[in-house]
């Protein structure tokens, strides 16, 4: 997909401080004005400032799990990607733009057709997998990376091998989607048939795509992942020894184990 043009003094979208200002405004405007949400699931109701409020907040969050991606080794420079979603509206991160110069100006939003409704950047050329888990699935948020160790899983096995019972935080034992061009939907087909009753996934030769209910959840995913992945080249790498694994029946118990973990208010 094309990039958006850049300013040749600091790569970053063209236009002066001025115009960047009024984008601000314009984003603002926009979803006070209704180019957020829809109401008719009680995301975006009251008045259009707080609308708008609640798209900023949100960009906000979206911009910093970019960067923990980042600052984790999840990803490497821009690959990967992280959205978001408010009603009918997807935030997601724009393509080829490093997170960490990320501003309330770069705020990208399209609707679940994939039409850009806010912002002038290109969206992620990954958008057709995180709109294919929207479209699908109750996620409200969609994080992909290129993590080493579950990358390397994905080259070498069809199903991440049943090494440790927090399989069952993603549904169960994880598969792999086979390999195709990134940003395609021949991609975004491989990857819903792997997640079907999963929350996460391995890209073959690609890396992994995890989705929850919110940002935090879905990178928590993400990171679990990356850690099994590692757990297991680092097992199975041993000579002469083979790991241990459970069995479905043990994961899926663990699953409802896991459902009373943690702390209740």
């Amino acid at each position: 997909m094309a990039e958006p043009r850049r300013n040749a003094k600091d790569g970053r979208p063209d236009g002066s401080s001025g115009g960047r200002q009024a984008e601000r405004e314009g984003v603002r405007r926009g979803a006070e004005e209704g180019a957020g949400p829809d109401a008719g699931d009680g995301v975006g109701e009251g008045t259009g400032e707080e609308a708008g409020e609640d798209v900023a907040r949100l960009w906000a969050e979206v911009t910093a799990t970019a960067r923990r991606t980042v600052a984790d080794g999840l990803v490497v420079g821009t690959s990967g990607n992280v959205s978001a979603r408010l009603g009918d509206l997807v935030l997601v991160t724009p393509s080829g733009v490093p997170y960490d110069r990320l501003t309330p100006a770069d705020l990208t939003g399209v609707d679940l057709a994939g039409r850009r409704v806010l912002g002038t950047l290109v969206p992620t050329s990954e958008l057709p997998m995180h709109l294919a888990v929207y479209r699908t699935t109750d996620a409200r948020a969609v994080v992909h990376t290129h993590a080493v160790h579950a990358t390397a899983v994905s080259t070498l096995v069809p199903e991440l091998p049943l090494v440790h019972y927090m399989a069952a935080a993603l549904g169960g034992p994880v598969r792999v989607a086979p390999y195709a061009p990134y940003g395609t939907d021949e991609l975004a087909g491989n990857m819903l048939r792997a997640l079907a009753g999963r929350s996460g996934c391995l890209l073959r030769n690609h890396g992994t795509v995890t989705y929850g209910a919110t940002l935090d959840q879905a990178y928590d995913r993400t990171a679990q992942l990356e850690w099994m992945c590692r757990l297991w080249l680092t097992a199975s790498s041993v000579p002469g020894l083979t790991p241990s694994l459970l069995t479905e029946a043990q994961v899926a118990e663990a699953g409802e184990r896991l459902k009373g973990y943690g702390q209740r208010r």
